[in-house]
């Protein structure tokens, strides 16, 4: 029997659409994460888990220390709700969470701000007007330039040593602020499937490329401020960032819950750990069925890999004519012609995270015990 046979079983009773977790392949996914890390801590990325109950429950694993958030209201919040080591993976430009965190020694002693630019620094300085002394940490770009293409996503406009250290020393200079560390995401390698050797070689030279300019860049920083740590990585990078002995941290989170952004990887393959069910409201061929909503697109660049993508039963696909809706989604195939009207197909997200933001409860299952944890939006918050 199938994963999906078990999952639709003990979720018989509700009313599509919802949204599983299989507790059991999270923790599988978690300590493959500590595996591939080889020793090196690992941050939880928030944004790709939005479940506090889920941060808790990789937190309290071996292996894994503090949290990377994407926005300051969130980090003050996890903050106040138990977690002491808090990363900002993104600038803030929120005057009023700004004001906050000033005001509050805790916070401000558990948060560290993301800067690359000296104009965050004014703005964070006019926003508090004084208080508590901001922690903050350098946001390096990590991307590949090669043959006068850049390859990777567009971050921060630091690159070199000496534009960096520039940026190190305002800071430091600055008793209004702390320099703790210095973070770079290489989303070339971590966020790119290994599709064609064209792929693999390009991953090999940003590796290579970045740990040289990774360690130039520590080594300039160390002459201006002691450094508590320097990230790097994600899901899909964790071997590379954590065998470069400049790092002290890597960060993960898509890695926890498998979407299918992570399926055609040559190192590791994560097991599906979340996924969503769809009623069945419409044949109208032998091989169609149509499903009511679920047309739950993944951020980035719009095309098919950031579709979601019907799961079980095995051999569904979606219409090249209409994709999936908002309130309906057809898929075709051979197994639809068993599919009637009220049963359930069940969706996998192309991302991680984002797919919460649809739904107010997981439905956690563990064996064959079915308990519900709520997510970020059925907390009421919403941090985008």
């Amino acid at each position: 029997m199938s994963d999906f046979d078990r999952y639709e079983r003990l979720t018989a009773d509700l009313e599509p659409p919802y949204a599983v977790v299989d507790l059991a392949a999270f923790r599988r996914n978690a300590d493959d994460l500590v595996r591939r890390a080889g020793g090196t801590p690992i941050r939880v990325a928030s944004k790709s888990v939005r479940c506090r109950a889920l941060i808790t429950a990789a937190l309290a694993r071996p292996g894994f220390h503090g949290v990377m958030s994407y926005s300051l209201p969130e980090a003050l919040w996890l903050a106040r709700n138990g977690v002491d080591d808090i990363l900002m993976g993104y600038p803030t430009v929120h005057r009023g969470a700004l004001r906050e965190l000033a005001a509050d020694a805790e916070a401000a002693a558990r948060i560290t701000l993301m800067i690359d630019d000296y104009e965050h620094l004014a703005l964070i300085k006019a926003a508090t007007g004084g208080g508590e002394r901001i922690r903050v940490c350098l946001d390096v770009d990590a991307s590949l330039r090669i043959l006068g293409q850049h390859l990777g996503v567009r971050r921060s406009p630091l690159r070199t040593p000496e534009q960096v250290l520039a940026l190190a020393r305002q800071v430091v200079a600055d008793g209004a602020f702390e320099l703790v560390g210095v973070m770079f995401y290489e989303a070339q390698i971590a966020g790119l499937p290994d599709t064609s050797p064209a792929v693999r070689l390009v991953k090999r030279l940003s590796a290579s490329e970045l740990s040289d300019r990774r360690g130039a860049v520590v080594d300039a920083l160390k002459q201006v401020a002691p450094l508590r740590l320097v990230n790097s990585g994600g899901t899909g990078s964790i071997e590379v960032s954590s065998a470069d002995p400049a790092v002290t941290e890597v960060t993960a989170g898509s890695g926890l819950y498998g979407p299918t952004l992570f399926d055609k990887y040559d190192v590791f393959q994560p097991e599906h750990a979340v996924a969503y069910a769809l009623g069945v409201v419409r044949r109208p061929t032998q091989r169609i069925a149509t499903l009511f909503g679920g047309g739950y697109i993944a951020s980035g660049p719009a095309k098919k890999s950031r579709l979601p993508s019907p799961t079980w039963p095995l051999g569904l696909k979606l219409l090249g004519t209409e994709g999936a809706g908002e309130v309906q989604t057809p898929v075709q195939g051979e197994n639809a012609r068993g599919l009637r009207i009220g049963d359930r197909v069940w969706m996998r997200y192309a991302k991680a995270g984002e797919m919460l933001e649809r739904f107010d409860r997981l439905q956690a299952i563990d064996g064959d015990e079915l308990t519900e944890l709520v997510t970020y939006r059925g907390e009421g918050k919403n941090f985008g």
